[in-house]
C-alpha cells in the first residue's frame, strides 16, 4: 500500500515554521480576528492529507491542460513544483501558516508564491469543496486497503494455530457457563469468520467511497469545459460522482467507514476480553507473550495483560467517534457548510486506533501459548458432554424433550457423586432411561462428544480440518 510521512502520522507545528501570510483582500474590507484563525484552521490535523492533495492537483492539472485550460508548459511547471512542494512537505521543511487554514490552502499559495499566475490557475473549475472530498476519498481507501491488510495478516496468524492446536480440545461457553467441547481450531477460525466478514465490509466501504468528487466544484457544478472521467481515471476512481448538490454535502462513506472500523474494533474487543480472562490463575489456558504485557509498581509478580486491555479499552473510542461523525451531520442542510471541517479528526483518530490494535493483535496471536495441561485436568469438570448424550437418545428414538429432561436428572445423579459422566455406573443412568445400553459411552467424554459431531460448521474433527485448508487457500 502507499504510505508516505504524515499518511497515520502527521507533522507537529513547530512555531519557528509559523509565518504570517498576505491579509485578506475581494469583498472583505478587515482582516480576520486572530482568534477566528485559531478556531477555524485544521491544518494540525489535516495535513496528512497533503500526499492525496498532490496527487488530486496533478490529476486536475492534467486534466486541464487536457482541454486547453491552460498550456502543456503550464502543466509541466505545475507538476513539477507540486512535485517539489511535496518532497518539502514530507522533509517537513514547509512552513506552516495558520492564517492559511488546512492543508489544500498551504499547497496552493505554495505554488502561487513560485509560480505566481501559472500557480494561480490551479484551481481552475475546483472548489474546496470537491478538492477536500477528493482528498478524504483518496486517503480513506488507501487506509482502509491497508487495515485489510492487518485483517488477512490477522487472518494468517489464527489459522497459523489450527495445525499445531488441532488435538487440543477447549470448553466452549454460553453465559460464561461450561456449555460443549470444541477443538482450539474450531475456536480460532470463529475468529478468522469474524474477521472475514470485517473485509467484506471494507470492501463495500471501498467502493462506495471510490467514486471521484473531483469537479462538482462549490456546489452547482461549472461553465467550463472539465472532464471529470479523465480524472476519476487518473486517480483509480471506479466513477465519477452524479449530483453536485449531494456530493458537496455527503459523508456517507465516512460514516460508513467508521461504523466498519467500530464493528473491527468490537471484535478486537470481545477477542481480548476472552484471552484476558483465559490468562487469569483461575482460568489459565493461555499465556500471553511477556513482549505485550508490563509489570505492577509495587506487586513484583504481577505479568498484566496491558495490550489486551487497552484493546478493549481504546475500542470505546472508535465507536465514540461514530457517533461524533452521525451527530456532526444530523442537522445540516445541503450543500457544504463548514461543520464538516470537524469530519476528519474522528474518522483519522479511528483509523489510528484500530490500525494499531490490529499491528499488535497478529504477533499475540501468533505468540500466545495454550496451557494444555491446565485445560486438560479440568477439561471434564461442567459436563460438556451432556447434550451430546441428550442427541444420543434422541437417535435412539427418544423425543428431544423427553431426552432433555432426563439427561438433566442423570448430570444430578453425576454432580451428587461427583463423578463425569462417563465415569456413572449403566445401572444408575438406566434407573431414568431403559433405553440406554453400554453403547453410551462411545459418547461421553469430551474426546468422544467431539467426534460426535457430524453437522456442517461445527466442531466435528474432518469439518474442522477441511475449514483449516480451506481458509489457508483463501488467505494464500
Amino acid at each position: 500500500m502507499h504510505r508516505r510521512g504524515a499518511l497515520f502520522n502527521s507533522h507537529t507545528p513547530r512555531d519557528s515554521q509559523i509565518v504570517k501570510s498576505p491579509s485578506r483582500s475581494g469583498v472583505f474590507q478587515a482582516k480576520t480576528d486572530k482568534r477566528l484563525e485559531a478556531f477555524a484552521e485544521s491544518i494540525s490535523f489535516d495535513q496528512r492529507l497533503y500526499c492525496q492533495d498532490i496527487r488530486g492537483s496533478i490529476a486536475h492539472a492534467t486534466m486541464l491542460a487536457s482541454v486547453g485550460l491552460i498550456t502543456a508548459e503550464e502543466f509541466s511547471q505545475i507538476e513539477d513544483t507540486l512535485r517539489e512542494i511535496e518532497s518539502e512537505i514530507e522533509a517537513g521543511k514547509l512552513p506552516i501558516q495558520i492564517e492559511l487554514e488546512d492543508i489544500h490552502m498551504h499547497v496552493e499559495q505554495a505554488l502561487i508564491d513560485r509560480l505566481g499566475d501559472v500557480g494561480r490557475k490551479l484551481h481552475t473549475a475546483r472548489s474546496r469543496n470537491d478538492q477536500v472530498s477528493t482528498d478524504v476519498r483518496l486517503w480513506i481507501r488507501d487506509a482502509l486497503d491497508q487495515v485489510d491488510e492487518l485483517l488477512q495478516a490477522l487472518q494468517r496468524a489464527f489459522v497459523g494455530r489450527c495445525d499445531a492446536d488441532f488435538d487440543v480440545i477447549l470448553p466452549a461457553y454460553t453465559h460464561l457457563q461450561r456449555a460443549q467441547p470444541v477443538l482450539a481450531p474450531h475456536y480460532w477460525l470463529a475468529y478468522v469468520e469474524k474477521f472475514a466478514r470485517d473485509r467484506d465490509r471494507l470492501s463495500d466501504c471501498r467502493r462506495r467511497t471510490n467514486q471521484s468528487s473531483l469537479g462538482v466544484a462549490a456546489v452547482a457544478g461549472t461553465t467550463l469545459p472539465i472532464d471529470r472521467d479523465q480524472t476519476a481515471t487518473l486517480l483509480g476512481f471506479d466513477s465519477v460522482t452524479a449530483n453536485s448538490l449531494d456530493t458537496s454535502s455527503d459523508r456517507d462513506f465516512m460514516l460508513e467507514t467508521a461504523f466498519v472500523l467500530s464493528v473491527i474494533a468490537t471484535h478486537l474487543s470481545s477477542w481480548a476480553e476472552e484471552w484476558i480472562l483465559w490468562s487469569t490463575v483461575e482460568y489459565n489456558f493461555i499465556k500471553i507473550p511477556q513482549a505485550f504485557c508490563t509489570g505492577s509498581s509495587i506487586m513484583p509478580q504481577k505479568v498484566n495483560p496491558d495490550t489486551l486491555e487497552l484493546t478493549r479499552g481504546k475500542s470505546a473510542r472508535v465507536m465514540g467517534n461514530l457517533q461524533t461523525l452521525m451527530l456532526l451531520v444530523k442537522n445540516l442542510p445541503l450543500a457544504y457548510n463548514r461543520d464538516l471541517q470537524e469530519d476528519k479528526p474522528p474518522l483519522f483518530d479511528s483509523f489510528d486506533t484500530v490500525i494499531a490494535m490490529l499491528e499488535l493483535a497478529a504477533p499475540i496471536v501468533a505468540g500466545s501459548e495454550l496451557q494444555t495441561d491446565s485445560i486438560s485436568s479440568r477439561l471434564e469438570q461442567g459436563y460438556l458432554d451432556a447434550t451430546t448424550l441428550m442427541e444420543w437418545m434422541i437417535s435412539k428414538g427418544m423425543p428431544q424433550r423427553r431426552a432433555h429432561h432426563l439427561v438433566g436428572a442423570i448430570v444430578g445423579e453425576a454432580m451428587e457423586r461427583k463423578v463425569p459422566l462417563a465415569k456413572l455406573p449403566l445401572e444408575v443412568m438406566r434407573v431414568h432411561a431403559e433405553e440406554i445400553d453400554e453403547s453410551v459411552y462411545e459418547c461421553l467424554g469430551t474426546a468422544n462428544a467431539v467426534a460426535a459431531f457430524v453437522s456442517y460448521g461445527s466442531t466435528a474433527p474432518d469439518q474442522v480440518r477441511a475449514q483449516i485448508e480451506s481458509w489457508k487457500e483463501r488467505l494464500n
